[in-house]
């Protein structure tokens, strides 16, 4: 069953919690409608809708977009977008970029879409070094915006007898449109000293100020400029959480200081729980994943393993008063080799939705992993595999920006 919230009205009184009141990284906008979205056709059907009805400027940045029925579907609206005048420029990840075939790129190109990968610090013929732009943002004549963990291909879509990976998208209209559009320009110019406004005037067809107030701020992790936003939400989340944190996440894998705070949670009394992948598109990274588990129940922290499919999603929400969702894992790598992107939302009403809905993923699709049954699955040979597992992710880091670009 498809999940979506509807928009839903914030008190003026909203607080924002867990923010640092040190430091404001990025502006806080207070008028905005923000509905969180399943993957699968939800997504697609909103995103759809959006391209069709848009009368500016689009711009669509993912990490991966594919030459398959998906991609393609895409590709056709934003062509028409095209044709009706409509500014559109698409950047997808220069690494990911050589899994699109040349044809696709040709077609979007002669179809008047501005097209561009991601460049990294250093490349030539042969080599590529640099980061990964690993968010998932779409804005649309900076009023209206999605962002999630959701990629342009067949795997995130519902497709007949193969449903979409569990995934997760905010919807919003309203004033955090505009910063992410400026984020997206910015990007597309490659922060070069540009008009931040360039592409970003709000399309007269909303009126903003009528909007509710709801507090909705946009946090960003890239090591190059020094931005790690998201890992310090995840840090202000544990550190000042009362009653309970829901962490959904398909690669989960906390460096140590995550790993610090959710000690320290659990001592003051919070309940965490943790929703993994049961089924991983990537082995070496569930392994990795098992060889924790002694260390989270150790510190009683609750298990749950995704059983519907494969798990790709990447949200949390903090004692039912605010959540953050976007394209970050919890791990290092998302931490310091890619560019990424979230939304959190100060929201008492949303924020307790979106815990409903994770608590019933919990208690519907899930698979607790309890001390008992992590011990029957274990033996020597599982034990080493997860270990080198574990032990291989902890430096992948080191070579994650870097790849022998393969000859044409």
């Amino acid at each position: 069953m498809y999940l979506i919230l509807k928009k839903i009205v914030v008190p003026a009184d909203c607080i924002i919690a867990g923010m640092s009141k040190r430091k404001k990284i990025n502006p806080v906008t207070t008028r905005n409608s923000v509905k969180l979205l399943r993957g699968g056709k939800p997504y697609f059907d909103c995103l759809l809708q959006l391209i069709a009805n848009a009368r500016d400027t689009i711009h669509v940045q993912v990490y991966i977009y594919g030459s398959d029925q998906t991609g393609r579907l895409v590709a056709e609206a934003l062509k028409a977008a095209v044709k009706r005048g409509v500014n559109v420029f698409l950047l997808v990840d220069g690494y990911e970029a050589r899994m699109m075939s040349r044809a696709l790129i040709n077609e979007l190109i002669q179809a008047g879409i501005q097209f561009r990968s991601f460049n990294p610090l250093f490349k030539s013929r042969y080599f590529y070094f640099g980061r990964r732009l690993h968010q998932k943002v779409i804005t649309v004549d900076a009023t209206y915006a999605l962002v999630g963990g959701i990629n342009i291909a067949d795997r995130y879509n519902d497709l007949p007898d193969d449903p979409a990976w569990l995934d997760f998208a905010i919807y919003m209209e309203g004033e955090i449109a505009k910063e992410l559009c400026i984020l997206c320009w910015k990007t597309w110019n490659n922060y070069l000293a540009v008009n931040e406004f360039g592409t970003c005037q709000p399309a007269e067809t909303l009126a903003i100020e009528q909007l509710p107030q709801c507090n909705v701020v946009m946090r960003r992790n890239d090591w190059v400029r020094r931005k790690n936003e998201i890992s310090a939400t995840y840090i202000e989340m544990l550190r000042y959480s009362t009653k309970e944190v829901i962490l959904l996440c398909s690669y989960f894998l906390p460096g140590h200081i995550i790993r610090k705070q959710l000690s320290f949670a659990r001592e003051r009394g919070t309940r965490i729980k943790v929703v993994t992948a049961g089924i991983s598109d990537i082995p070496v990274s569930k392994n990795a994943e098992k060889y924790m588990y002694d260390w989270l129940l150790r510190n009683d922290i609750e298990i749950y393993e995704y059983q519907k499919g494969v798990l790709h999603g990447k949200i949390a929400v903090c004692d039912g008063k605010w959540m953050t969702i976007g394209s970050y894992n919890i791990n290092n790598i998302s931490a310091y080799a890619s560019i990424e992107l979230n939304i959190n939302v100060h929201n008492d009403a949303f924020a307790g939705e979106t815990q409903k809905i994770l608590q019933d993923i919990i208690d519907d699709d899930c698979v607790r992993v309890t001390r008992e049954n992590h011990a029957k699955a274990k033996n020597l040979y599982n034990q080493f595999v997860r270990w080198l597992s574990y032990s291989f992710i902890r430096v992948v880091i080191y070579i994650f920006t870097f790849y022998y670009r393969r000859r044409e």
